[in-house]
């Protein structure tokens, strides 16, 4: 977000937007981009109707990106499916100097938004945003979601003997938009974040599509690792780290100093109640009560809800199937924190003892467990925050990986640049 939005409130934000893409658009083609009639706009801006809180992020792709306003990094990057700003920790902790961000999704944004105040605004959907307008960078950053490969396309081609690339095989994915801006900003490096089955997706064919395309097509040198939280946080989350140079350098995986999985307990991120937890301006008390020193009565489960989880396990183990809820002590580590953790939390529910039912993780231990320190402010819902932190990445696996790159970013010295393509037969 722009520092002179910074402070802006909601109610506001859309007009002020509004104001500012006036400057470089017509109402007509405001109109066009955001779905409503030109009579709209009018009426907005001679404050006759308010327009809806939700066409703020809609008016923000309809702005200049300005030159960042923060001190100059050892390295610039660019932060792509942003999420909450995850990927992006990780390399602000090494140095790096974050010259552009995109995120679709408006409630990530604001989280996002309230946690980096650098002067720059958060491009919405980045499919919308031609690569000649994103500032250059030494780095590209992408937690890109995984979706389908058209092979049958290339196959065709290939019977019919024409010359196809990556933006035949990956068009209409998101991992495309990735391809292009890298094809045309030629950053000296990329670290792109995926889910474990993105390599056995589609029988392998979709990750073959991703490694043809940064290798043969783009010309990167990559490698890539699944590693697993439980190294770093005390949660099983095993994710594929692809990390790319755009000339040969001396990176390897097996430098990263991996504990022992299960070494770190859950106790280290839940809330203390000995006296001890932290009191934190921005929390307020929404987690926990600090007079009673006890978590809030909110996140432990109903009676309804905890009797409708014990059932539903019965029923399946007497299937002779896996599935039910994760129940666990502050000994234990926990399953992966999933997006829906916000439904009923069964996958992971803190024992509390035999005469109280088990409660749910609060957000800010949410947070504590994806790698995200205290003073990361939560200013969403619950429900919002718990969909955030699991899509998130776990910060201190790519604050690790971001360090065995780093001198690679800071080297002042460079192989010369390889062909912008290898030669296609």
């Amino acid at each position: 977000m722009n520092a002179k939005f910074a402070l802006i409130g909601d109610q506001d934000m859309a007009l002020t937007y509004l104001a500012e893409a006036r400057k470089h658009h017509t109402q007509a083609v405001i109109a066009t981009h955001l779905g409503v009639s030109v009579r709209s706009i009018s009426r907005w801006e001679a404050r006759q109707t308010t327009p809806p809180v939700y066409v703020a992020h809609a008016l923000q792709q309809l702005l200049p990106f300005p030159e960042p306003e923060s001190p100059d990094g050892s390295f610039d990057f660019i932060d792509l499916f942003a999420g909450i700003g995850g990927i992006r920790k990780a390399f602000d902790g090494i140095g790096g100097r974050c010259v552009f961000t995109s995120e679709w999704d408006g409630y990530a944004q604001k989280t996002y938004a309230e946690n980096f105040r650098d002067g720059h605004s958060i491009a919405g959907d980045i499919t919308q945003v031609a690569a000649e307008c994103i500032p250059d960078h030494d780095v590209l950053l992408a937690g890109f979601p995984c979706q389908p490969f058209s092979i049958a396309g290339v196959s065709k081609k290939n019977a019919l003997g024409k010359a196809h690339g990556f933006a035949c095989e990956t068009q209409g994915t998101l991992f495309f938009d990735v391809a292009r801006i890298i094809d045309t900003k030629r950053p000296r490096a990329f670290l792109l974040e995926n889910v474990k089955n993105l390599m056995s997706h589609d029988k392998g064919r979709t990750f073959d599509v991703i490694r043809r395309t940064l290798t043969e097509e783009l010309g990167y040198h990559i490698h890539y690792r699944v590693i697993d939280g439980a190294h770093f946080t005390p949660q099983h989350r095993e994710r594929i780290i692809i990390v790319g140079f755009r000339e040969p350098v001396a990176f390897d995986f097996d430098a990263l100093p991996l504990r022992s999985k299960g070494k770190i307990k859950l106790e280290s991120v839940l809330h203390r109640t000995d006296g001890t937890e932290p009191v934190l301006e921005w929390d307020e008390g929404r987690f926990f009560d600090h007079k009673k020193t006890r978590v809030q009565e909110k996140y432990t489960l109903t009676d309804h809800l905890w009797n409708y989880l014990q059932r539903y396990a019965e029923k399946h183990r007497a299937k002779g199937n896996g599935f039910g809820f994760g129940l666990v002590t502050p000994d234990n580590i926990a399953r992966t924190l999933s997006a829906r953790y916000y439904k009923d939390g069964s996958e992971i529910l803190i024992c509390q003892g035999k005469r109280k039912n088990p409660r749910r993780l609060t957000p800010r231990e949410c947070a504590r467990l994806m790698g995200f320190p205290d003073t990361f402010r939560i200013p969403v819902s619950d429900t919002r925050a718990y969909k955030q932190f699991g899509n998130s990445v776990v910060v201190d696996v790519i604050a690790h990986v971001a360090k065995l790159m780093q001198p690679m970013l800071e080297a002042e010295t460079l192989e010369p640049e390889l062909p912008l393509r290898y030669a296609t037969a």
